[in-house]
């Protein structure tokens, strides 16, 4: 049993890239595309490369130190922190960025990357395709139950055993309804069917 989790808004309790946005002050523009995205009006990997063209500028190091601290949903965290062989982190969010916030949750983890010079992100390496990470822990004979909120989930959810939609930072897509086993408003509801699941 695998439980492939989202990142943002999903174990984190507010987005990565708005955070990173404020930090730096290019938030209006982030924000704009990032609401678009989790909507499902823009393509998640063309406002991706948009993102990362603003914000890979900025110091890797800083964003790193930054993202270490944003909140988690410490009844998920708990969870995640008592069942480490079983959980997985599947972010689209690059893994230069992300690394110390990962080292904090504590699990296995896939993510972009990055090509990093000179402490910025000079180029988009590998998309991460989170479909294709179902797919390899499904073909090791894994019953995979993916959590996510945002429209770039509905593949994955859609590859994976069990979907489950949650609403904790924001309204999950209106793509994802369709193909959800599961969708939880609540991380005390959506932490006790995990257990049940386990």
């Amino acid at each position: 049993m695998k439980f492939l989790f989202d990142l943002d808004g999903t174990v984190t309790s507010v987005e990565t890239l708005p955070v990173i946005a404020e930090h730096f002050n290019v938030q209006d523009e982030i924000m704009e595309l990032t609401r678009q995205t989790v909507q499902g009006n823009v393509p998640f990997i063309e406002s991706f490369i948009k993102r990362v063209g603003i914000l890979g500028k900025l110091p890797v190091t800083e964003i790193n130190n930054l993202l270490t601290e944003v909140p988690l949903y410490p009844q998920l965290q708990e969870f995640i922190a008592k069942n480490k062989e079983h959980c997985v982190i599947v972010t689209g969010n690059l893994s230069c960025w992300c690394e110390g916030l990962m080292k904090r949750i504590g699990c296995e983890y896939y993510c972009s990357e990055g090509q990093v010079e000179n402490d910025q992100v000079v180029k988009l390496k590998t998309i991460l395709r989170k479909e294709q990470v179902v797919d390899t822990f499904k073909a090791a004979g894994e019953t995979v139950v993916f959590v996510g909120d945002g429209n770039n989930d509905l593949e994955a959810m859609r590859h994976a055993d069990i979907a489950i939609a949650v609403g904790l930072t924001h309204s999950p897509a209106k793509s994802l309804f369709a193909i959800t086993d599961y969708l939880f408003y609540n991380e005390s509801a959506l932490c006790r069917q995990l257990n049940l699941l386990l």
